[in-house]
């Protein structure tokens, strides 16, 4: 499959549906973000091996998971389990350079590829940080939206924390994607859509 195809099926789909996201999807090509050995499997829709037990989501779930957050030029984001690069490299394509994507990794060779990653873009406005004790980014916040690419045992009060009054969290839970607006300090609309399966987040 071509990245053209790839881009096709997940348009026809209706996963692909709003412009800068697309946009997103055309000029940062996956294969640059994966290890060299799964160059040729880049635009089939199915999560790689990136060693240390992670992987890079299948690009439906990435544009399902974008989509849901929704974000913004000009806005600051972080994107928690940054793996090798391409989520943040999206979010920072569509954020533009008056927005800011910092994406927190926990295992340092994965901090190492993703940074070399983004490289081969130019950025200036994605930054990829070695994951602290506590979760997210506190000294960067508060975001605008907060995107997390694996799977929490129950939506982390340190992220709901970390996020701006009116801001949006997507995050899997278990076997579950949620969509969790903060409405404000004491309530959070949260959506929930079953089917998916991901990596457990490590604390």
């Amino acid at each position: 499959m071509k990245k053209e195809e790839l881009i096709s099926f997940l348009t026809q789909s209706n996963i692909l549906k709003t412009k800068s996201i697309m946009d997103a999807f055309k000029d940062i090509d996956r294969k640059d973000f994966v290890p060299k050995k799964y160059v040729d499997d880049a635009y089939i829709d199915h999560p790689l091996d990136i060693g240390f037990g992670q992987t890079i989501s299948q690009p439906s779930t990435v544009a399902f998971m974008l989509e849901l957050l929704s974000p913004k030029k000009g806005e600051k984001i972080l994107d928690v389990g940054s793996g090798s690069g391409w989520t943040s490299a999206l979010l920072g394509h569509i954020v533009g350079d008056e927005g800011i994507v910092y994406g927190v990794e926990i295992v340092k060779d994965l901090v190492l590829f993703g940074r070399a990653n983004l490289e081969k873009y130019g950025f200036t406005n994605v930054r990829i940080y070695q994951a602290g004790e506590k979760l997210g980014l506190k000294e960067k916040g508060l975001f605008d939206r907060i995107l997390v690419s694996a799977a929490a045992k129950e939506i982390p009060a340190e992220l709901i924390s970390q996020l701006k009054t009116g801001g949006t969290l997507v995050i899997p839970i278990h076997d579950s994607i949620f969509r969790i607006i903060k409405k404000n300090k004491n309530h959070l609309e949260k959506e929930k859509i079953p089917g998916f399966a991901f990596v457990p987040l490590i604390v």
